[in-house]
């Protein structure tokens, strides 16, 4: 086949060679991190009658290489502080610098820039490397279409009120315990004063039944003297924390309301309580 003839070739729609619009965009000074797309000609059709060269580009080393890129440069447009390496892969903000379905598409109805454009363009022709300011607007405004044509933005705004990226990690944190706690508490932005027994007695709202997975609390509780009788055996300090946690309180603003000099003394505090009550439970099925 001339190099001069039109291009026919049957692209798979899983193929990476639907990635090529977006390798062409990325700046100069990206290719020195990324030896695979380094490799790559300038020239589209160098690619396309190359076996050699198709074949890196349907590579894993060239899909990681990508990816890492193109989310390198949509990223810092979600609106969040510091660069994506200072998330968990685990974050959803993560996982969506990564989409690049997402990003081919909303690149191409941006500036009509896909792989059959790539094919248009006379053979003789390498692709220069782009202006870094013009790419950095045009990422800007391929971000912004993309998660409005996703439907994404609600959640990045969630997502920028709790911005621990240990929140969305597989494994069981603290941390992620705390976000629970606060989410089912604090849904309002009002604070409602809730007692002791009303979190006890409800399941799914108290603090134990996140250090105990065994079984719902409502069916270990027998009775409303229970929580009472537990209660007085806690100290003036320890029920004020307690209340506070319920109220949807952080660990750090309870340390400064209680006079704590940070808040490890309040969570350790709270562990003592857990491993009281749990103790008491025990003792009481006896």
């Amino acid at each position: 086949m001339s190099p001069q003839a039109p291009i026919f070739i049957e692209v798979a729609g899983n193929s990476n060679l639907l990635y090529l619009p977006l390798f062409y965009l990325l700046p100069e000074s990206m290719m020195a991190k990324c030896p695979t797309l380094r490799a790559l000609p300038r020239k589209v059709r160098e690619i396309m009658y190359d076996e050699s060269m198709r074949a890196i580009v349907e590579s894993d080393q060239f899909l990681n290489e990508i990816m890492d890129a193109v989310a390198a440069l949509v990223f810092p447009h979600f609106g969040f502080r510091g660069w994506k390496e200072h998330y968990s892969g685990d974050s959803p903000m993560w996982k969506l610098s990564y989409a690049l379905p997402i990003w081919a598409k909303a690149l191409n109805a941006e500036i009509s820039w896909d792989l059959q454009t790539l094919f248009l363009i006379p053979h003789t022709t390498a692709i220069p490397f782009f202006n870094p300011d013009y790419i950095k607007d045009l990422m800007g405004r391929v971000a912004k279409r993309g998660i409005a044509k996703e439907d994404w933005q609600p959640i990045l705004d969630v997502l920028k009120e709790m911005p621990c990226d240990e929140d969305f990690e597989n494994r069981d944190t603290n941390v992620r315990k705390d976000f629970l706690r606060k989410w089912y508490h604090t849904r309002s932005k009002q604070v409602k004063a809730v007692s002791l027994e009303a979190c006890m007695e409800d399941e799914g709202h108290g603090i134990y039944e996140i250090e105990d997975k065994s079984g719902s609390f409502e069916e270990r509780v027998v009775g409303e003297d229970f929580c009472q009788r537990f209660k007085v055996r806690l100290s003036e300090k320890d029920m004020k924390i307690l209340e506070l946690r319920m109220e949807g309180f952080t660990y750090e603003e309870i340390a400064k309301k209680l006079g704590y000099k940070n808040h490890s003394g309040v969570i350790k505090r709270i562990r003592a309580i857990t491993k009281e009550f749990v103790k008491y439970e025990e003792k009481q099925r006896q």
